[in-house]
């Protein structure tokens, strides 16, 4: 695809994952465990039809087969997104969930760092310490007034974007090698232990016939078919543009959720996810301009 399709492309898979937050606060019985369990089981059964038909069944169980350890660490880092995600939505606000999320690239950035000892250029540490201030700005709040379940489910949300910096680490340093395994199947694999360990935790299920709706909804338009698009417009894409375009999702979402479920954002996370997004558009957007060999961020 050219250039302005992929962009094309990746805008609406962030419109797409943006559906979340709203269409989570529609649901009548499912909670907790159960939303994830759900919401990963859809997924899953979607990614079991789409790969086959994208690979073929035989290099789909091929690449899960010959995997080996890097496709079950980046599975296991897909399940710790996927679960934490819609447990975090279930605790705390939806403004709260997706501002957080949007620390990844930063988290990624210090990744590359620690784990790959990529050098950090000053831009990027000066936008660490900015959405640092921005954080403490959001969450300062919640701590001043003991509300003990928004701290919760913001501290489960941040689970989401560690795991991503490990994922997105292991899937740069696997580029280097001369036949790095497909990691596509890792969504799958993700997907499949998310829903096996939260299944237990989800029992007895309440969901009623529009959950499961709304449910299948989010497991297969919301999560298996952004995550396939997100993969090829990465093919032309570059890293500082893919993470641009990403940050649409929290605007959309919170949006969204302001509209579709009167869950307007408070001051303190509107100010403080202003810092945290000023600072990685300003980050990414000078990287766009010039990224110097060897620099990570």
């Amino acid at each position: 695809m050219s250039h302005r399709q992929a962009v094309r492309v990746m805008v609406m898979a962030a419109l797409m994952w943006s559906m979340a937050g709203v269409v989570s606060r529609h649901l009548e019985y499912a909670r907790g465990w159960e939303v994830t369990f759900w919401r990963s089981a859809f997924n899953a059964l979607a990614l079991l039809v789409l790969l086959p038909w994208l690979r073929g069944p035989r290099a789909l169980w091929q690449a899960v087969r010959g995997g080996g350890r890097a496709l079950w660490l980046s599975g296991a880092c897909w399940a710790v997104m996927f679960t934490a995600f819609m447990l975090a939505l279930t605790l705390t606000t939806v403004a709260n969930v997706l501002v957080t999320l949007s620390l990844g690239p930063l988290f990624t950035a210090l990744a590359s760092r620690l784990l790959l000892g990529h050098r950090l250029a000053t831009r990027t540490w000066a936008a660490i310490a900015a959405a640092g201030l921005g954080v403490a700005w959001m969450y300062g709040h919640q701590v001043s007034t003991g509300d003990a379940r928004q701290l919760l489910g913001t501290a489960v949300a941040l689970a989401v974007p560690v795991a991503a910096a490990v994922n997105w680490t292991l899937l740069h340093h696997l580029k280097s090698h001369e036949s790095p395994p497909d990691m596509l199947a890792a969504v799958l694999v993700g997907a499949l232990i998310s829903a096996a360990l939260t299944a237990p935790l989800a029992w007895p299920f309440a969901a009623s016939s529009r959950d499961l709706s709304l449910l299948a909804l989010l497991g297969v338009v919301q999560l298996a078919i952004p995550c396939l698009m997100a993969v090829s417009a990465a093919r032309v894409l570059s890293g500082p543009e893919i993470s641009l375009l990403g940050l649409l999702e929290v605007v959309f979402g919170v949006l969204w959720a302001w509209l579709g479920a009167g869950e307007a954002p408070s001051i303190h996370v509107v100010g403080g996810g202003l810092v945290v997004l000023g600072a990685l558009v300003a980050n990414e957007a000078w990287a766009l301009r010039s990224r110097p060999a060897g620099v990570a961020g």
